[in-house]
């Protein structure tokens, strides 16, 4: 029979002691519960190892795990590279106690190097041996960079690039990264990055990829070491650049690359060709790399040859370049296709793909407890690709070469035992590898003879919450393996399967606890050499309930917030309530607080925005709820209204009132705004009565008499006002006297003989009482008559009739109402009505100041013939007659008033050699009284306008006609007509001036001698005694002769050829090589006769001589040779000033001297460049050109 140890499974109960079961988690073995069962024997099992390939750190002790258990203890000893090691000779060897652990001390003497090799722990003791992985003990590596010299890589712009890294092979490889000597990650984007040999790619370079410091680094993890490239230099030149560049001694193979910069179809840089291949091992992650060139920069895309990409394991990186695929396994294999594309095209590169294995286990072996005579199995199943082999071995030793055991079979993966004894009892190991790697695992087969032994604790106590599943426990230990039967209470029957579980391991199973289930529960264990039994105890409690939970909440920023949570849970129970906090511990933070059933939180923060649980939890159960709490901005608004208005201490003439603030909405309230309604005269309407300060809550109002008063309040805040409040109850004052009268008492006659007085009535809150009245006084302010006074209604005016005319009045207004009058009014000065004034102005004389001004005087007339406010004097003026026309004529007259007492005025605007008229009158506030005598004043001549046109007609080859018409306002007599022309040459430039003076009575002019195919400008303007007028410009250009017109035409046609534009450039660019060879030839020390080659082979157009002797001459920077800039007008110094108009002679004065040079000759604005002196002449020194020869045909 084989003998099968039960495990004890999880109880709900708080007493249950927990168990150390059969079932090793971690080794997923069976084993014997040595710590629980004395006297038993137990092969070795290996529990802690070494990794089969361990790097170690050379500037660290080295330290080789080996760990085991087993009864008796096992012993442990090692070999290296196949053969025993024997520890005691090596005085840095030593092996820990009751452990197989070598620790290797090399820190202060040894080397790492030494210990080199492969090394297995054998775990011995008396029922068997256990082996352990075959450790390979090698020491990280992290060499140095072999020196190098880089050149400095030149590259056009948009060419491609690789910039090699070519780490030193380290141990374990280096991780691979870019950056700047600062230290700084070099940027990396679909344009750049870096592939997975660590190689930097540029699908295509840019100017700004220039830089000294591209730096390669290898990061050594094993060691923490870093070693670098040297840096790499990069410069991308534009083709712009490169044209600007001297490259006579530059060679093409200097350049990375030799094509230019041009957009094209990607290409790949990595991997090569159009297919490549790739083998993974299974699990791993497999990782497929495309990177290509091209401009525009190309994207990636990656899909599979009639397969699709594992969604949940699929990932990219580098841009997309990568495509990495994780855990693989056999199904990946297959054929993975990248595409490079950008806008001008599309390449492709597949990659087949085979995933190998290193052996896997199927079914590793399990350790096997048997009792004597029983049969059990051993199997080791592994696959891999390729299939593995499969090889044996016991207690460390191949099997073919351990002792003879009649009870085994070997059948290839499988070793079947019968008819077992004590003595079959060993450790095996199975073996299964290929190319690609290995497994060891260790089984044990323990043969042993033991009566049942029930393993959990005597009257254990469970307690069950009602409703949920009860599992009591009945661990058992035996061999043969014991049954198990559970009975309920003393003299209870067998339980059935009906209504219990029952587990292999011993456990029975309620599915749902109630109230009757409680009890005694005994559990009866039994095999072939003997029995054993258990009691445990039942209970069941009622669950444990949040009967309120805790409700979502929106809080504002700096708000306080409070969560409930109620509980109700077993009385036989102690049960604690809990907050969290996003299932964390609550904040060390006072603001914190908990209330019994309450969480409350202060001056909330945006941190506080979370889920808050309630967890109420007892021995037995726990329970939970939440609630979201959310954080939001504070409203910043206009305070809430206030409210609960309240009216005390009422008095004749105030009021206390009082209110409660509303909510002032996160902005403190800083003012309250107290409005009264008046419903008795006003109703309706609100007025302001005062403000108080935001902290006060009440408030002293002063009243008027009888006034019925409601109240209302405003908070103010720094967003704005609150709505109003509700309404206050109604409040009625008694009746008084006024306490004010009207104002803006005014009196002003609306004719020559009334009076009008006028006020601005009271308002019906301010006649304090019924029957308000106005009593209206009135009395001449220079005479001795007693006040007349007369009562009337509310109204605002009353009118006094029979009054002299201007007379002034004193005038007062006075209110009344039924209790009394009011204070004594203020007395205010009025006038009766005014009439127009009597006399005219007198002794107006005219002084003519110039031909467009002229100053009048007049002497002030009587104030008593004013009979009115005076408001000023008005002058009528008018043109009657033109002097150089010589006819009369009436036009519309123009005024002009001077406010006040004033005795002169100037007329300004006045038409230079005009005859005018003008008189003068007084006004007051009804009107302008009588004219004085018109007085004659004539104005004198003055400079004339610009002639109406100038043309030019009749061109011919050395004469022009000139037509013009008069002036349209001459302002005077013509006396004259000047005209000034000047020639403008090919560039522009400005020569002689000619003045001419042309009768008045003429309208036309020819001008004869003049110069073929010449363009003329012309200043023309007419003169008057006073001056010159404003002058007027034309331009003309005498005819061409034909004969010089074809030659002309025959050099434009040989300087614009292609032909001849060839030969000049060419001739330019033999000067330039020529140029460039004696420079050259200077640097090196030789001498070459630059003087006489230049002699033999001047070209005036390109070396402009001296007149004198011949020699090469220097250009001038001078001002005098520069050309002006396009557009240009500005004449020379000696001319015409800079900020004068080029197009007005008058404008510079009266005489025009001041424009013109020596030799006569006008600068205007077509003046290219500014005028040489005299002896220069009025060459140009510009090269000629076919441009210019053009120009003189224009």
């Amino acid at each position: 029979m084989r003998l099968k140890i039960m495990p004890l499974k999880k109880s709900f109960s708080v007493h249950r002691v927990p168990l150390i079961l059969f079932l090793c988690q971690l080794m997923s073995a069976l084993e014997v519960p040595l710590d629980q069962l004395e006297n038993l024997v137990q092969p070795p099992t290996i529990t802690r190892q070494s990794p089969k390939d361990y790097i170690i750190d050379p500037r660290e002790n080295i330290e080789i795990q080996c760990e085991a258990k087993g009864k008796p203890p096992p012993s442990f000893s090692w070999t290296r590279n196949g053969t025993h090691f024997d520890i005691d000779k090596d005085p840095l060897v030593k092996m820990l106690p009751n452990s197989g652990t070598l620790v290797i001390s090399i820190t202060i003497e040894g080397k790492a190097e030494t210990y080199e090799g492969v090394y297995q722990c054998t775990a011995r003791n008396e029922r068997g041996a256990a082996i352990s992985n075959n450790i390979i003990i090698r020491p990280s590596r992290s060499p140095l960079w072999t020196k190098e010299k880089l050149e400095q890589i030149t590259i056009l712009k948009g060419q491609s690039l690789v910039l090699p890294c070519r780490p030193p092979l380290g141990l374990p490889p280096p991780i691979i990264f870019w950056m700047d000597n600062s230290f700084q990650r070099l940027p990396q984007s679909e344009r750049v990055s870096q592939g997975l040999n660590g190689d930097l790619y540029f699908s295509n370079v840019l100017p700004e990829d220039t830089r000294e410091d591209y730096v390669c680094y290898a990061r050594f993890n094993h060691t923490q070491t870093i070693q670098q490239k040297q840096p790499i230099s990069v410069k991308v030149h534009s083709m712009d650049e490169l044209n600007d560049t001297i490259t006579a001694n530059l060679s093409d193979s200097e350049f990375y690359g030799a094509k230019s910069y041009i957009e094209r179809p990607p290409k790949l840089l990595s991997p090569e060709g159009r297919t490549s291949h790739k083998e993974e091992l299974r699990e791993n992650v497999l990782s497929l790399e495309c990177i290509a060139e091209g401009l525009p920069t190309p994207s990636i895309t990656w899909t599979k040859e009639d397969g699709e990409l594992p969604i949940n394991r699929t990932s990219y990186t580098n841009f997309r370049k990568t495509l990495n695929i994780n855990l693989v396994s056999e199904a990946d294999s297959g054929k993975y296709k990248c595409t490079a594309r950008n806008p001008l095209g599309f390449v492709e590169h597949t990659i087949s793909v085979t995933v190998k294995a290193a052996p896997y286990w199927i079914t590793a072996p399990k350790n096997l407890v048997l009792s004597p005579g029983e049969d059990g199995t051993l199997i080791c199943r592994a696959n891999g690709n390729p299939k593995p082999k499969i090889s044996w071995l016991t207690n460390g030793v191949p099997i073919e070469m351990a002792p003879d055991d009649p009870s085994r079979k070997i059948d290839g993966d499988t070793i079947l035992f019968s008819d077992v004894q004590e003595s079959s009892s060993a450790v095996y190991q199975c073996n299964a590898s290929n190319e690609y790697g290995y497994l060891l695992a260790n089984a044990f087969v323990n043969v042993l003879a033991e009566p049942p032994r029930i393993l959990t604790d005597a009257n254990l106590h469970y307690q069950v919450i009602t409703d949920r599943p009860a599992m009591l426990d009945c661990a058992f230990f035996g061999s043969p393996i014991p049954t198990f039967k559970w009975f309920k209470g003393t003299k209870g029957s067998v339980l059935q399967e009906n209504t219990y579980i029952f587990h292999d391991n011993g456990t029975l199973e309620i599915p749902v606890a109630q109230k009757d289930s409680a009890g005694t529960y005994t559990c009866v264990v039994r095999n072939k050499l003997g029995m054993a039994k258990n009691d445990v105890h039942l209970e069941i409690k009622d669950p444990t309930r949040i009967i309120k939970h805790p409700e979502y909440k929106v809080v504002q920023r700096g708000g306080k917030v409070s969560f409930e949570c109620k509980v109700k849970h077993d009385p036989t129970l102690i049960a604690t309530l809990t907050w969290l906090k996003d299932n964390g511990e609550l904040p060390n933070d006072g603001r914190f607080s908990i209330d019994n059933d309450h969480l409350v939180i202060m001056n909330i923060s945006d941190e506080d925005d979370a889920t808050y649980t309630c967890v109420a939890n007892t021995s037995l159960d726990i329970v939970s709820a939440s609630a979201v709490l959310r954080v939001v901005a504070p409203v910043y608004d206009r305070p809430n209204p206030p409210f609960d208005l309240e009216l005390t201490s009422l008095l004749e003439r105030s009021v206390q009132l009082s209110w409660i603030p509303g909510d002032e909405n996160n902005s403190p309230i800083t003012d309250f705004i107290i409005e009264y309604e008046d419903s008795l005269h006003e109703p309706g309407i609100w007025h302001h009565h005062s403000d108080v300060p935001g902290t006060q809550t009440t408030a002293e109002l002063k009243l008027s008499p009888y006034v019925k008063y409601s109240f209302r309040v405003i908070a103010v805040n720094s967003i704005g006002r609150s709505l109003p409040s509700e309404v206050s109850e109604y409040y009625m004052t008694k009746a008084a006297e006024p306490e004010e009268n009207p104002t803006a008492v005014e009196g002003i006659g609306s004719e020559p003989d009334n009076l009008v007085i006028t006020w601005q009535p009271l308002k019906g809150f301010d006649s304090n009482g019924p029957g308000l009245q106005y009593k209206v006084s009135w009395r001449q302010k220079d005479g001795d008559d007693e006040w007349t006074s007369v009562v009337v209604a509310n109204v605002s005016k009353y009118i006094v009739s029979g009054t002299p005319t201007f007379v002034p009045y004193l005038v007062k207004v006075q209110a009344l109402n039924d209790v009394g009058f009011a204070p004594e009014p203020v007395i205010i000065i009025g006038h009766s009505g005014e009439d127009l004034p009597m006399v005219a102005p007198s002794n107006v004389h005219v002084n003519v100041v110039n031909s467009t001004l002229a100053e009048v005087h007049w002497e002030p007339v009587p104030p008593k013939s004013i009979r009115g406010h005076l408001k000023g004097y008005r002058i009528y003026y008018w043109k009657v007659k033109n002097s150089s026309k010589r006819n009369k004529r009436h036009v519309e007259k123009k005024i002009l008033t001077f406010n006040g007492n004033k005795t002169h005025g100037m007329l300004p605007g006045l038409e230079p050699f005009s005859h005018y008229m003008l008189n003068v009158r007084v006004v007051n506030g009804k009107g302008e009284g009588p004219a004085s005598v018109d007085r004659v004043f004539n104005t004198p001549e003055g400079v004339p306008s610009a002639p109406l046109f100038l043309k030019i007609v009749n061109p011919t080859l050395d004469s022009l006609t000139l037509e013009w018409d008069p002036p349209s306002h001459p302002n005077g007599i013509l006396t004259a007509y000047t005209l000034k022309f000047q020639p403008i040459n090919s560039t522009h430039e400005l020569g002689p001036l000619v003045d001419i003076k042309i009768p008045a009575n003429m309208t036309s002019l020819i001008l004869r001698n003049l110069s073929y195919n010449t363009r003329y400008k012309f200043y023309f303007y007419a003169q008057t005694s006073a001056g010159s007028g404003s002058q007027i410009t034309e331009e003309a250009v005498t005819t061409v002769d034909e004969g010089k017109m074809a030659m002309a035409s025959r050099q434009v046609d040989i300087a614009t050829q292609g032909w001849f534009i060839g030969l000049m450039c060419a001739v330019a660019l033999l000067i330039l090589i020529l140029l460039i060879v004696c420079f050259i030839r200077r640097n090196k020390g030789g001498k070459y006769p630059v003087k006489e080659k230049e002699d033999a082979h001047a070209d005036p157009e390109i070396q402009p001589m001296k007149e004198d002797d011949g020699t090469f001459g220097e250009y001038s920077d001078a001002e005098d040779h520069k050309p002006s800039k396009k557009g240009s007008r500005t004449p020379s110094d000696r001319t015409v000033k800079k900020e004068d108009s080029d197009d007005s002679l008058v404008d510079y004065g009266e005489g025009v001297n001041g424009q013109f040079n020596e030799d006569g000759s006008f600068i205007g604005q077509y003046s290219g460049k500014k005028e040489k002196e005299p002896a220069e002449g009025n060459e140009s020194s510009e090269a000629p050109s076919p441009v210019n020869a053009m120009n003189s045909f224009v």
